[in-house]
């Protein structure tokens, strides 16, 4: 097999698991567990399949592409780690929340509008959120601004991605995707600021590419545009968490003081329970996927070292 036809077979990679993800944005409500877990998996295969490609380019040992993988892969291990603690600051809040509303199980049927019980519970509901969306919002701002995560809307193969065999067009392709998906997971799991915001990304003048225009690798593109969009149509310039998840808890004790007051605290429970699970599943997806960035990195490191 070339390397052009390796690098071409990667591209061809990236553009279908976009748009794996883009039909699963429509099937699936776009801020959801299920969805971000998809979004977790597609950054676990690319950057799987990026590995396999690397060690099809024949590379030169010690040059710097080896520098610029690194670069790169430690970059997305300290944004999934922001992802992990933030997504991990979650259980203060659904544990405390989840106790307030069964010790509101206990309580006598009567003026539960008025009671004392469901007001505390309101404001417990509040406080916790508040504290939980403050220190998402603070952890963004000293852990992921510095590392300026942009998607570039105007990325095209040109002549200077074509170092190391095609490899740095690879690289770009590779840390451009990851961008816009970790912009997502971001705005999800732990805070949507302006750091996250889509709006905020390089170049935001439209963009558009005809068949005139597609060139090496640009079908990623394409689909990534329409992932894009759909990200910003979701956002809304919303800020704070937004996972649908945690939302519906929100949503459902808001409604405490409403009518059928049992449903709704066994709705609320539900919710809690819900977030709980799907936090837990994230985290261990997010462990999985750092074995697998040492993994890599390891191999790469023997690949230069046994050449």
């Amino acid at each position: 097999m070339t390397t052009t036809t390796s690098v071409n077979d990667f591209y061809s990679f990236l553009t279908q698991g976009l748009d794996n993800l883009l039909r699963a944005s429509h099937s699936k409500k776009f801020m959801s567990i299920m969805f971000l877990q998809h979004v977790i998996s597609s950054l676990q295969s690319f950057h799987s399949q990026l590995t396999l490609v690397v060690q099809k380019l024949h590379l030169p040992v010690g040059e710097k592409w080896l520098d610029e993988y690194m670069d790169e892969s430690t970059r997305l291990w300290e944004v999934c780690h922001v992802l992990k603690t933030g997504i991990s600051n979650m259980e203060s809040y659904y544990t405390t929340c989840f106790n307030i509303t069964t010790s509101l199980e206990n309580q006598p049927l009567v003026h539960h509008q008025l009671s004392h019980h469901v007001v505390r519970a309101i404001n417990v509901y509040h406080r916790v959120r508040v504290g939980l969306e403050e220190e998402n919002r603070s952890l963004m701002e000293t852990r992921i601004q510095p590392l300026l995560i942009k998607f570039d809307k105007n990325f095209s193969m040109e002549t200077k991605f074509n170092g190391f065999n095609g490899f740095r067009g690879v690289l770009y392709a590779f840390k451009n995707t990851n961008s816009l998906l970790l912009m997502i997971l971001l705005s999800g799991l732990v805070y949507s600021s302006s750091e996250t915001s889509v709006s905020n990304s390089r170049n935001d003048d439209i963009v558009s590419y005809n068949e005139e225009q597609m060139s090496f690798g640009s079908g990623i593109m394409v689909t990534a545009m329409r992932l894009y969009e759909r990200m910003k149509e979701n956002e809304d310039g919303t800020m704070g968490i937004l996972l649908n998840e945690f939302q519906n808890t929100i949503h459902a004790t808001d409604e405490l003081i409403t009518d059928d007051f049992a449903k709704r605290v066994e709705k609320i429970k539900n919710y809690f329970e819900v977030l709980k699970s799907g936090a837990e599943n994230v985290i261990m997806q997010l462990d999985d996927f750092f074995d697998e960035i040492v993994e890599s990195r390891q191999k790469l490191l023997d690949l230069c070292t046994h050449s």
